[in-house]
């Protein structure tokens, strides 16, 4: 996170951060996944009214510029607003607010990332033949006086045979301190190491290192084919003690890494602990140059699995960040099965790298937009095209989704936004990129009316959000509103995954009290800045 925060900084006038509401769901095949505002817009050109030159949407290069030897490049759009982001498919931040709800208490806001809450559902987007990303950009009307809801959904193909994908060389560090003893904590962990290592190939390779106050490998890098009862016994054998020490555990869980290191393979380590440090380098940026280090160095990313009521959400947070992986939750054994049984194994099988996205909206019909989520992901816009600033990483059969609240001129009509994914292959590292549009006819309909249900879940989980963050997204219809319409997405679905969005979203109307009914804030001064709560 601190290296995408100083590349925004070195942007032109990145003096906005950028705003952030909220998407989730995980279940209606209807996903999503938000994306971050520029905050350097206001001063690249992008104002109302054509007081300022427009800024060019592909990073500060022009249309005559040739692409490198065997890139592929997008038809380069008509100067327009811009949002650049690097992908993400977090969903810690979802898990965590519907454990706390279920207690009896409101997230603390700063724990509360929209675009968490979008990742935890899979919307139905249509699937690529490649290993690279389709684009669907759709949208529809708020009923809020000129505003809408702009949805760009990008998907990849599903998994491989298991026998088709590469190996994985796994390295868990597990969380023994003391704080794990609660229930729901180790015990969890130790569930699920056990469901996952039935999951993995006889040729993937495991290890683990556990950490208290100092860390220790229980088990080197190992093939499981020849090691399953091992790796039980190990694991069983886990009990807690004493305090933690997440810095020894990263920095032990990345040696142990690289020595196991295997070429070809998926080389990853996996955090699992409450993130609570207390013992050695408390603060995430002690830790954060060594796992950068090895990212390069050997390709090795995190993916951090937190647990535990009292949960370090922003430590783990930018541990995954820095660690180019990702971030996830689990307060119960159902979690864990869908962890361990479904998103990690997709997390192996990669489909790309440094993956980002560009929207670009046009100054003709667009009066403003408002990104919602993904301010630790935000990129710098003529770093999107540069391959050395790195992205996300993205498995097979993921979905990600960016919403946006977008202002349209009165009468205006034509284009609205084109969608923009570049990405690297994994293997060969080739970047490629892909786009989608949509246009003012396409925002016709009344996103809360019959035939909507994938994008009206997306809205749902957004607003629910953004509300948790004490926002005030454009067209909220407030949370009891909320929670009906997620209720009856679940009745028409049977999922049981909305059903249990819809619960949450009620627990919150209940601790948050009467809601004040629909909400739109006023523009500062005819601005558009993705970083105004009112843009």
């Amino acid at each position: 996170m601190e290296r995408r925060n100083a590349r925004a900084a070195r942007r032109t006038g990145a003096r906005f951060p950028a705003a952030v509401a909220a998407l989730l769901a995980a279940g209606l095949a209807v996903t999503g996944c938000a994306a971050s505002g520029d905050g350097s817009n206001a001063d690249r050109g992008v104002r109302e009214g054509g007081r300022t030159a427009p800024a060019v949407p592909d990073g500060g290069r022009t249309g005559t510029e040739r692409p490198r030897e065997g890139e592929q490049r997008s038809p380069v759009p008509a100067p327009d607003y811009l949002s650049t982001f690097a992908l993400d498919v977090d969903t810690a931040s979802y898990g965590y607010a519907r454990r706390t709800l279920a207690e009896g208490r409101l997230p603390d806001p700063s724990t509360v990332r929209p675009e968490e809450f979008v990742n935890s559902f899979r919307p139905d987007y249509p699937r690529p033949a490649d290993n690279g990303f389709s684009v669907t950009v759709d949208g529809a009307r708020t009923g809020r006086d000129g505003w809408s809801l702009v949805r760009v959904g990008l998907a990849t193909r599903g998994a491989d045979r298991a026998a088709e994908r590469p190996p994985a060389a796994l390295t868990f560090v597990v969380d023994v301190s003391g704080s794990m003893g609660e229930p729901g904590r180790l015990d969890l962990v130790k569930e699920s190491l056990v469901l996952l290592a039935d999951q993995l190939r006889d040729d993937d390779s495991i290890a683990l290192v556990t950490f208290s106050a100092e860390a220790e490998t229980r088990l080197p890098m190992t093939r499981v084919g020849a090691a399953r009862g091992r790796i039980r016994e190990v694991v069983d054998a886990l009990g807690t003690s004493s305090s933690t020490n997440v810095e020894a555990g990263v920095r032990t869980g990345y040696d142990v890494a690289v020595e196991g290191h295997r070429k070809g393979a998926t080389n990853r380590v996996v955090l699992l602990s409450d993130a609570l440090a207390n013992t050695g380098a408390t603060e995430a940026r002690t830790i954060l140059t060594r796992i950068e280090e090895e990212r390069r160095a050997y390709g090795i990313t995190l993916f951090g699995v937190g647990v535990g009521s009292e949960y370090g959400d922003a430590f783990m947070e930018q541990l995954a960040d820095k660690g180019d992986g990702q971030t996830t939750y689990v307060g119960n054994s159902a979690q864990a099965r869908k962890v361990f049984m479904d998103q990690l194994p997709a997390h192996v099988e990669l489909r790309a790298r440094d993956a980002k996205a560009q929207v670009a909206f046009d100054r003709r019909t667009v009066e403003k937009f408002r990104l919602v989520g993904y301010e630790n992901r935000e990129v710098a816009d003529e770093d999107f095209r540069d391959d050395r600033v790195d992205g996300g990483e993205v498995g097979a059969g993921h979905t990600v989704t960016a919403l946006y609240a977008v202002k349209t001129r009165p009468g205006a009509t034509g284009p609205v936004a084109t969608a923009t994914v570049r990405w690297l292959d994994p293997a060969t590292r080739a970047p490629h990129e892909r786009s989608g549009a949509v246009a003012t006819g396409a925002l016709t309909g009344d996103v809360w009316g019959a035939g909507h249900d994938s994008l009206q879940l997306t809205a749902i989980t957004a607003y629910f959000a953004d509300a948790l963050r004490g926002g005030d997204l454009p067209g909220d219809p407030g949370l009891a509103a909320l929670a009906d319409r997620a209720g009856a997405i679940a009745d028409r679905s049977g999922s049981a995954v909305v059903r249990e969005l819809a619960d949450a979203v009620r627990q919150a109307h209940g601790l948050r009290g009467p809601d004040e009914g629909p909400r739109e804030g006023p523009s500062k001064e005819g601005e558009l800045r993705s970083g105004d709560p009112y843009s």
